[in-house]
């Protein structure tokens, strides 16, 4: 019979991006936790007091830094740190490849490096989104494999989905429902036990852990199927003449209306997940119709939004080869330095196969990873396209960051410019066009 030491328990977490960060800081105001990420650089940041990704409170993070009290967060990126940890929580990217399927190699090599240091009533807990059976049926070979330890006999598994919604401050890690499980009544009860001591938003013990990997699934499906239907709509309302955005707020006026808005669906969830159900359909002999007809809806709308927009400049007499555009945000979602999976790209690949000259202007995202990950060169600042009285031919408000509302667009435009908000949230006297 398996036993679990709450009160000792001593927690390792696996990935400290969006999500692994803000769990070890929570975790560490009350239990010894390591922090571990192989990217040295990664470590050095965070022990600088800076934080890429925006998520953490850096005055969190530093209080918890090094405490003398049993409690308190170190980082590393050897494994051999974490041989005194009994609870591993896994919070590795997981993406998918070129072809949409699902890419676990980061989880794989996180269950690697745990099963390499994995005791005797260890339990590790997966975050990371994958599809149902993916914990049991992919994940613990692994660690039975490197620790040489017996599954539900030697070790235990549990499994709790990631819920952090990047940028918002509002619904951060602690008040956002948790759901739990685990590969053993037992399990499943010291795994919600232990989230409890630090969700004040409470816990939701799953079933089992296919339920917990399924919820997951499914809930980003759902949203995604939901915005592609409203996307579906703005190319129908396009093609009829009339405002979108107008049509949804006359049937938002039904009390049980869902008030989906069109746009650019990008970022590491949405966007992904959705192939994640799709692929475990397929591999049990189903083709899913739904779910893969909104992801490819949804992954049109870039190309939509530049062919748009070229077709309205030639309307006002442009001659789009060697025509300069602007596009206003890079990242996947307002307010957030998170450029993963961002379909602003599409926009700008698809003008620059017109011709057009297009400038990137963002002040959440990291310059350095634009280039990396798009080479693409952003404009460092607003005020640097002021002085240099740039003028533009069209500009696209792609991301609804704060303040993109304060550009003064009569310094850039002419009144030949075509100007598309995919957003929605400019001033409907000076757009041409928008979703």
């Amino acid at each position: 019979m398996e036993q679990f030491d709450l009160k000792n328990t001593k927690i390792a977490v696996i990935g400290l991006g969006y999500v692994g960060l803000p769990l070890a800081v929570e975790f560490a105001k009350k239990y010894q936790v390591s922090g571990f990420d192989l990217n040295q650089n990664r470590i050095s940041e965070l022990l600088s007091g800076y934080d890429s990704t925006s998520e953490a409170d850096i005055s969190e993070l530093n209080a918890v830094l090094n405490r003398a009290d049993g409690a308190g967060l170190n980082f590393t990126s050897s494994a051999e740190d974490l041989k005194a940890c009994t609870v591993f929580i896994v919070t590795v990217p997981t993406p998918v490849d070129h072809f949409k399927s699902p890419d676990l190699r980061p989880l794989l090599y996180a269950s690697e490096i745990i099963g390499g240091v994995l005791k005797k009533n260890d339990v590790v807990i997966y975050e990371s989104t994958v599809y149902p059976g993916c914990t049991e049926e992919d994940c613990v070979p692994v660690l039975e494999k490197f620790s040489g330890l017996k599954f539900n006999e030697d070790f235990f598994c549990g499994y709790s989905p990631e819920r952090i919604n990047p940028g918002d401050k509002v619904y951060t890690l602690t008040k956002i429902m948790k759901v739990t499980s685990g590969s053993t009544p037992a399990v499943a009860a010291f795994v919600d036990d232990l989230y409890q001591t630090i969700i004040t938003a409470g816990t939701y013990k799953a079933p089992s852990i296919k339920v917990a990997e399924a919820s997951k699934a499914i809930e980003n499906a759902q949203r995604d199927i939901n915005i592609s239907f409203v996307n579906e709509l703005a190319l129908i309302f396009d093609l009829i003449g009339i405002d979108t955005n107008d049509v949804l707020a006359a049937a938002g006026t039904k009390w049980n209306f869902l008030k989906y808005k069109p746009g650019l669906v990008g970022g590491h969830c949405i966007g992904v997940d959705p192939y994640y159900l799709a692929h475990k359909a397929e591999s049990l002999g189903y083709q899913p119709q739904v779910i893969l007809s909104g992801r490819r809806v949804n992954d049109n709308m870039g190309i939509f939004v530049a062919n748009k927009v070229v077709k309205l400049m030639i309307k006002k007499g442009h001659s789009i080869a060697g025509s300069r555009a602007l596009i206003l945000g890079v990242t996947f979602k307002e307010n957030c330095p998170d450029i993963r999976n961002s379909q602003v790209i599409d926009i700008y690949n698809e003008l620059e196969q017109f011709g057009v000259k297009v400038d990137v202007y963002d002040p959440h995202a990291d310059v350095a990873k634009v280039k990396e990950q798009y080479n693409i060169d952003l404009i460092n600042n607003i005020e640097g396209i002021y002085k240099n009285n740039l003028l533009y031919d069209a500009i696209i408000l792609a991301v609804s960051h704060t303040g993109f509302g304060e550009i003064d667009f009569n310094c850039i435009t002419t009144p030949q410019t075509v100007i598309f908000d995919t957003k929605a949230v400019l001033n409907r006297e000076i757009v041409d066009g928008r979703l």
